[in-house]
């Protein structure tokens, strides 16, 4: 057998095989409520035999949305059509996972195709007052009580999740975003407990980690999604990623899900096929921590190889699985697995 195709078992869970789909905004909410175009969209990779679906960035407080079309969390309203999300792709064999956000100074902009600009509609919050870009608002920075009303609604959007039916949580550390935003140097520029150095910097995000850990049952895992490198200099990189995973680890965080970028506008990357791997197998080598590769991840073969080269425990796919809802299909026969796709004729 593939070690694509293998299970892989995370605390109590086992998911049929080491394919996730990665969490990606869809823009179709309607004031944070799952729409039918979730209720299709999900469960239809899952049926596809995806292994674990992480459900898009989902946003703890309303002030932390990315855009006003995207998924929230931050009422009890929202756990209906969630649970409703969780048992559609749970019923189709695959791990129902999701992901909690918050979107920070980067808070409070339209879709893509409406221009993405920000809309001013509320004030932003981050550890600095420091505006992502020219024309967007400045955001006002955390103080202690604010810190704790953040670290609070990440737990209740624990609770909330689990009332769902998910089983895998992931905690959005990446792309800019508000707990990426502590971690990089170039976005905290603050001068107290939660500034300066890589450990002050560190703190708010893992306080958060062991907030939800006592709230997440120790029986499921968690996951966090983490920029591996800001691609600039000066920013956060690879060896501050590897600390980090260590810390992680001590407070039960299960796995590393390693993306890059997003602190700053206009950065150059060197985006080419698999160019994020490195960070996955660089923490996973130096910590033993699991880690997802991910970033641009679109061939069974290329897949393959990552976790043959014990690069990753899984891949996570984005794009190709919104081009290809049955990309495992093709996957399957591509690395001979030939009995694979029969259990899950009964699907169609």
């Amino acid at each position: 057998m593939s070690l694509l195709f293998s299970p892989l078992k995370l605390r109590s869970l086992t998911l049929r095989n080491r394919i996730v789909m990665s969490p990606m905004c869809q823009y179709s909410a309607q004031d944070g409520h799952v729409t039918d175009w979730h209720l299709l969209h999900y469960p239809t990779r899952a049926v596809g035999g995806v292994g674990l679906i992480l459900v898009e960035a989902t946003a703890v407080e309303a002030r932390g949305v990315i855009s006003p079309d995207d998924l929230g969390i931050w009422s009890d309203e929202h756990v209906a059509g969630l649970r409703a999300l969780a048992q559609r792709i749970k019923a189709t064999g695959a791990v129902p996972g999701i992901q909690l956000a918050h979107a920070g100074r980067k808070a409070g902009v339209s879709s893509p195709w409406q221009g993405g600009k920000p809309l001013h509609r509320f004030t932003p919050v981050a550890p600095s007052p420091l505006p992502f870009n020219q024309g967007w608002p400045v955001p006002q920075a955390l103080d202690e009580a604010g810190l704790e009303e953040v670290c609070t609604a990440f737990c209740q959007g624990a609770r909330r999740a689990l009332a769902a039916g998910f089983e895998v949580l992931e905690l959005h550390m990446a792309h800019g975003y508000l707990l990426h935003s502590f971690l990089s140097p170039l976005t905290n520029q603050r001068s107290d407990g939660y500034g300066g150095s890589r450990e002050n910097r560190m703190r708010f995000p893992l306080s958060v980690v062991e907030a939800v850990r006592t709230v997440w049952p120790a029986e499921l895992p968690l996951w966090v999604r983490v920029s591996a490198s800001d691609w600039v200099e000066g920013g956060w990189g690879p060896d501050d990623t590897v600390a980090f995973a260590a810390e992680l680890q001590k407070r039960g965080v299960d796995l590393l899900d390693c993306s890059s970028g997003g602190a700053l506008p206009g950065i150059k990357i060197p985006v080419a096929p698999g160019y994020q791997v490195p960070f996955a197998a660089q923490v996973r080598a130096a910590t033993g921590l699991s880690t997802g590769a991910v970033g641009l991840i679109s061939e069974p073969l290329q897949a393959e190889a990552i976790l043959q080269a014990g690069q990753a425990d899984v891949v996570l796919l984005g794009r190709v699985l919104l081009r290809e809802p049955y990309w495992p299909y093709r996957a399957a026969q591509a690395l001979g697995e030939r009995a694979w796709p029969v259990q899950y004729e009964r699907a169609f």
